[in-house]
């Protein structure tokens, strides 16, 4: 039997040739997957043998990863948010850029409850494009750990895509949080948001421009194992972006809030894009912590 340390640094050298940005991390993971143990402990017990199955599962899943299968599909799992979710081929893998947005939301959510909001009603929260359910999982958790109460908030989780909303409705059930999200099929925001303004509009929705897609393709990386859909935006990246501007002219509630995730090259002609569909109305972006443009935040303003 092979030790997990020599494990490791063969499958290290072997995903550093294949191209893997981050080649030890993944052998980590993923002998610690085959092995059926925490990544720590791979770290921990470099002299520990490996059973032959162990090893042989690991050198599949190896290959796998160099031919640019995500470390989160061959596993089944991300870590996002403090939550593991369920991943696989049927959305977009959450990164960690998006849990700026999630941490703005639950901030915008906390001060609306607390700052002479209408209890009259709920606070109407929209995850546009929810794919995994990685905003409305991850926002839900935090809103039950803060003991809001779920009727304080009516979170709708919309996507064009049923296999998407299922893996979502399965990342919220295990997480305990089915009872607070409502999930709809929709191409963006639902018609039945013209009766009933959101007041809060969250969304990831697609921005890598179409060109960058069609360069990668049949390439060994993680975007071509992902579903185009929820990728591709357009020539510029802000074709659907600009589609769900549109509708917040009649989909926002006055003062209400609209945080929707951006590429990290797009800050000024999103804040120009706003400018153009929505005049009048307040748009600044949030920077992630590398600098980035990240979050594009808009609010309307009453007349």
């Amino acid at each position: 039997m092979t030790a997990t340390r020599a494990l490791v640094e063969a499958g290290t050298e072997r995903l550093r040739a294949a191209g893997s940005d981050t080649p030890r991390l993944d052998a980590e993971l993923l002998l610690a997957y085959a092995i059926g143990v925490d990544r720590t402990a791979v770290i921990a017990h470099g002299d520990a043998p490996v059973g032959a199955d162990a090893t042989a599962t690991y050198d599949a899943l190896l290959a796998r990863r160099a031919a640019g299968e995500p470390v989160a599909y061959l596993r089944g799992i991300k870590e996002f948010h403090g939550i593991a979710l369920t991943v696989d081929a049927r959305a977009l893998i959450p990164r960690p850029e998006t849990e700026l947005l999630v941490d703005t939301a639950l901030a915008a959510v906390m001060t609306a409850l607390t700052s002479g909001y209408d209890r009259a009603r709920p606070l109407r929260v929209a995850d546009v494009g929810t794919g995994s359910g990685a905003i409305g999982v991850a926002l839900a958790v935090a809103l039950r750990a803060k003991r809001v109460p779920p009727d304080d908030v009516d979170f709708v989780a919309v996507d064009v895509s049923e296999d998407a909303l299922d893996l979502a409705r399965e990342n919220a059930v295990a997480h305990g949080v089915g009872d607070r999200l409502r999930f709809v099929a929709s191409d963006l925001l639902p018609p039945g948001a013209r009766s009933s303004s959101f007041d809060i509009v969250l969304a990831n929705l697609p921005y890598v421009r179409s060109g960058e897609l069609d360069a990668s393709a049949g390439k060994p990386v993680s975007t071509t194992f992902e579903p185009r859909l929820a990728l591709d935006g357009g020539p510029a990246g802000l074709t659907v972006i600009a589609r769900l501007l549109d509708q917040l002219e009649w989909a926002l509630a006055v003062d209400g809030l609209a945080l929707l995730e951006i590429g990290g090259d797009q800050g000024e002609a999103a804040r120009a894009l706003v400018a153009e569909r929505l005049p009048g109305w307040v748009c600044d972006v949030l920077s992630d912590l590398s600098g980035l443009p990240r979050v594009l935040r808009v609010r309307r303003v009453a007349a």
